[in-house]
C-alpha cells in the first residue's frame, strides 16, 4: 500500500514533560561543562576520571530527554522496550559525548577538533532517539523522514559551534557563561530530540510488540527523571567540592610561597627573595648593562636594646625601622630584610655614586630620630655599605661586599655609610675561616675551662669557682670569647658549645672530688640553651654519668636571657631546681625586670654586672644601685654576687653593702684546674686565701631524680 494511502498517528507531547526534558538537558549539560573545563592543559590520564564523568552525564542527560518526554505517551498506546537497542542508544551517547568533550575541551584552539566534537554530538542525539523508538518495535513499522533528522543534527552542531563560541577562552571558567551555555544546549537538545521522534511516522492501529515486556516506558521514565537528576546533582557536588579544595590549596600554596618570599616580621622580602630578584637583575644587566647599586644596612645598638627591654619590644622596634627604610627608600627601590637588624635596599637603573650616596644619607637620617615604642623612647644608628654596579664587579657577589661594607663602617664607629673597597673583605674571609675551625674545635680538643674563684664576702674564703670558655687555637693561640661566642650563637653552634661546658664541668668537679676537693662550680647557660626542650634532662645526666651531687653546680642566666620569655623561663627554671641544682640571675640590673616573675622564680642568686662595680668608689649612682640590688636580694631570699671586684675599695664597700659574694681580679684571675687544685691543696696561688673548709668535706650521696 502507498504511504501516500496510510493513516498516521499524531504525536502529542505533554508541554510541562517537554519543559522538564528541557530542564534535565540543560542541568546535565552545565555539569558536563563544568566537569570538562578541567579537561585544558592536562594530560589524558589525569584528566580521565572528569572526562568520564562528563561523558556519563552527558550522555544519560541525552538518554534521559527521550524517555522524560515520552511519558506521557504521546502516541496513546501503551509501550515497552526490549532493552538491547536502549542501552545501545546510551552507550552511543556516553562514547561521543566523550569525544565531544575531550575534542571540545582538550582540544586546545583547533578548529578541527572543534568541528569533529560538533559533529559526534549532533550524530550522538540524532542516533540516540532513532534507537530508542526502534526499540519498542512498533508494527507495522514507523515509517521514518529523513528532513527532521537532518535539520535536527545540522541545528545540534551549530548550537555547539555557538556554545564553544559563548564559553572561548577565560569566559569557561565563569559558572554564569556556563549556565548560559547549559541553558541553551538544554532547548536544543530537547528539540532536537523531539525533531527526531516527529520523523517517525507511526500507522494507525500500531501496536508495541514489548508492550507486556520487562521493560516499561513508566520504569524507564521514572528512572529519567529521578536517577539522571540524582547523578547530575551528585557529580556536580563532588565538582563544587573538588574545586574549592583546589582553590584552598591553590591558595595554601601561594600563602606558602609568599611566606617563603616574605619576612614574617616586616612584611618586607627576604633574603631568598631578594637575591632571586638580585640573580634577576644580574642577568638583565647582561645583555643591557645599567648602574645599580646594592646598599646593606646593619643596625647599631639593635642588640642592647632588645636584650635590655626582650623580645617583643624588639620586634615592634624592627618594624618600626622597617616602615620608616620603606618610606625613605621610595617604590622605586627594593628593600629586604636580611637577617635579624639587617636590611639591604637595591637601586637603580642607573644609580651612581652620588645617588647611592644621598640614599646612605637619606636613610641613616630617617633612622636618627628616636622611636617611640609603648611610652619607651629607643634611638637606633646605622651602618650602611655601598656596592656600586658594575664598578665594583658583578652582581652575584654585590650583597657580601655591601655586607663586608656595612661591617667596616660599623667598626669605625657606626652611624655612618661606607663605600666598598676590596680590602674590605679581609675581616670578612676572617670570619668564615673562624667559624670553619670553630666548628671542629670540639672534635679536635681545642676547648678549656678555665675558673675563677668566688669569695665568700663575710669571711673572705673561696667557696667556689665560675667556669669560663677558652679557645686555644692552633695558629691563632688564645681566641677571646668576645670573638667566637657572637659568632657561635649566629650560627647555630652555642648549643653544642653549651653541651660541651656542662659535660666538662662535670667531669672536672668529679676529678676535683676525687682529689678531696668538693669544688662548687658555676657555668653560664645561654637563650639558645633555655630553649632546649630537654635541657634539664641533658644535665641531669651529665650529673649522674660524673656521679656529681647536684648542688655542686649553678647554673648562670643572664637577666635579659631570662626575661626575655619571663613564663617560659620560669618552667625552664622549675625543672632545673628539680634536678637539685643552684640557679643565679647574671648581669642583673643591666636588663628590663619584671618583679612579680622574679619573686616567682626560683633563682637563689642575684649577680650584679660588673658595670656597676666598677664605678662603685666614685659613683653615688652605681652605690644607689648595688644597694638596691641588694636589699631586693635580701628581700626576697637571695644571696648577692658581685663580680669584676678589682680593688680593695671595691670591695669594701660592696661588704658594707651587705654583698654576700665577690669575684674578680683583686682575687684572682680565672685559672686552669690544675692551678686552682694546686692553690686549694697546696696553698700554691696568687694570693694567701683560704679556701671554705666546706670544699673539704666527705662526699655526699647523690640524690636519685
Amino acid at each position: 500500500m502507498d504511504s501516500h494511502d496510510t493513516a498516521f498517528l499524531a504525536w502529542h507531547f505533554e508541554p510541562v514533560l517537554s519543559v522538564a526534558a528541557a530542564l534535565l538537558a540543560a542541568l546535565a549539560c552545565y555539569v558536563a561543562l563544568d566537569l570538562s573545563h578541567r579537561l585544558a592543559g592536562e594530560r589524558l590520564r589525569a584528566s580521565a576520571p572528569w572526562l568520564a564523568g562528563a561523558a556519563l552525564v552527558l550522555g544519560t542527560g541525552l538518554w534521559s530527554v527521550h524517555f522524560l518526554a515520552l511519558a506521557g505517551r504521546p502516541l496513546n498506546l501503551p509501550v515497552g522496550y526490549g532493552g538491547a537497542l536502549t542501552l545501545a542508544g546510551w552507550t552511543l551517547g556516553v562514547l561521543f559525548s566523550a569525544f565531544a568533550l575531550h575534542g571540545a575541551f582538550a582540544g586546545g584552539t583547533r578548529p578541527g577538533r572543534r568541528v569533529a566534537a560538533a559533529l559526534a554530538l549532533a550524530a550522538a542525539v540524532v542516533a540516540g532517539p532513532a534507537l530508542y523508538v526502534s526499540d519498542m518495535r512498533l508494527a507495522p513499522a514507523p515509517q521514518w523522514q529523513p528532513l527532521l533528522p537532518a535539520l535536527a543534527a545540522l541545528g545540534v552542531f551549530v548550537l555547539c559551534l555557538a556554545c564553544g563560541a559563548l564559553l572561548a577562552g577565560a569566559r569557561g571558567a565563569d559558572w554564569r557563561w556556563r549556565a548560559a551555555a547549559a541553558g541553551l544546549g538544554g532547548a536544543g537538545l530537547a528539540a532536537a530530540q523531539h525533531a527526531v521522534v516527529l520523523a517517525a511516522q507511526v500507522p494507525e492501529g500500531a501496536v508495541s510488540l514489548h508492550e507486556h515486556g520487562w521493560l516499561a516506558d513508566t520504569t524507564l521514565a521514572l528512572l529519567a527523571g529521578v536517577a539522571t537528576p540524582a547523578l547530575c546533582v551528585t557529580l556536580l557536588a563532588l565538582s563544587i567540592m573538588e574545586s574549592r579544595m583546589r582553590r584552598a590549596l591553590r591558595a595554601a600554596i601561594e600563602r606558602i610561597e609568599e611566606s617563603s618570599r616574605t619576612d614574617a616580621l616586616t612584611r618586607l622580602p627576604n633574603r631568598r627573595s631578594f637575591e632571586a630578584r638580585l640573580n634577576a637583575a644580574a642577568r638583565h644587566a647582561a645583555q643591557s648593562p645599567s648602574a645599580m647599586a646594592v646598599l646593606f644596612v646593619g643596625l647599631d645598638q639593635f642588640k642592647p636594646v632588645n636584650d635590655s627591654f626582650g623580645r617583643r619590644i624588639g620586634d615592634l622596634l624592627l618594624q618600626a625601622v622597617a616602615q620608616r627604610l620603606r618610606v625613605a627608600a621610595g617604590p622605586r627601590a627594593l628593600l629586604a630584610r636580611v637577617g635579624g637588624d639587617e636590611f639591604v635596599l637595591l637601586l637603580g637603573p642607573e644609580a651612581g655614586r652620588s645617588e647611592s650616596a644621598a640614599m646612605a644619607q637619606k636613610l641613616l637620617e630617617a633612622l636618627a630620630e628616636p622611636f617611640e615604642i609603648e611610652k619607651r623612647t629607643l634611638s637606633l644608628g646605622a651602618s650602611i655599605g655601598v656596592v656600586l654596579y658594575p664598578r665594583d664587579g658583578s652582581l652575584t657577589t654585590a650583597m657580601a661586599n655591601a655586607e663586608a661594607a656595612s661591617h667596616y663602617a660599623k667598626r669605625n664607629g657606626g652611624s655612618t655609610f661606607a663605600f666598598f673597597e676590596p680590602r674590605m673583605l679581609g675581616d670578612a674571609r676572617e670570619q668564615v675561616e673562624l667559624l670553619r675551625d670553630l666548628r671542629h674545635a670540639v672534635a679536635k680538643n681545642q676547648l678549656e675551662l678555665v675558673y675563677q674563684p668566688k669569695v665568700h664576702a663575710p669571711t673572705g674564703e673561696i667557696m667556689g669557682v665560675e667556669a669560663l670558655l677558652r679557645w686555644h687555637h692552633p695558629q691563632r693561640g688564645m681566641v677571646s670569647p668576645a670573638a667566637f661566642i657572637p659568632l657561635a650563637e649566629r650560627h647555630g653552634l652555642i648549643v653544642t658549645l653549651g653541651q660541651w661546658v656542662i659535660e666538662e664541668a662535670c667531669r672536672q668537679a668529679r676529678v676535683w672530688r676525687d682529689q678531696g676537693l668538693r669544688m662548687r662550680v658555676a657555668i653560664n647557660l645561654s637563650v639558645h640553651q633555655l630553649r632546649q626542650p630537654d635541657l634539664a634532662g641533658r644535665i641531669a645526666a651529665a650529673l649522674k654519668r660524673h656521679q656529681i651531687n647536684p648542688n655542686l653546680l649553678t647554673c648562670e642566666i643572664t637577666e635579659s636571657a631570662a626575661m626575655e620569655d619571663a613564663e617560659g623561663t620560669r618552667a625552664i627554671f622549675e625543672k632545673l631546681a628539680a634536678v637539685g641544682v643552684h640557679l643565679s640571675i647574671d648581669d642583673f640590673g643591666t636588663g628590663f625586670c619584671n618583679f612579680a616573675m622574679l619573686r616567682k622564680m626560683p633563682a637563689e642568686e642575684l649577680k650584679i654586672d660588673r658595670s656597676f662595680v666598677l664605678d662603685l668608689e666614685a659613683s653615688a649612682d652605681a652605690r644607689a644601685v648595688v644597694d638596691a640590688v641588694v636589699k631586693l636580694g635580701q628581700a626576697l631570699g637571695r644571696k648577692v654576687v658581685a663580680e669584676g671586684v678589682e680593688t680593695e675599695g671595691q670591695a669594701q664597700v660592696l661588704r658594707a653593702l651587705g654583698c654576700d659574694v665577690l669575684q674578680g681580679y683583686l682575687y684572682a684571675k680565672p685559672m686552669s684546674a690544675k692551678a686552682l687544685a694546686l692553690w686549694a691543696m697546696n696553698d700554691v696561688g696568687p694570693r694567701a686565701i683560704e679556701f671554705s673548709a666546706s670544699l673539704f668535706q666527705e662526699t655526699q650521696p647523690v640524690p636519685v631524680h
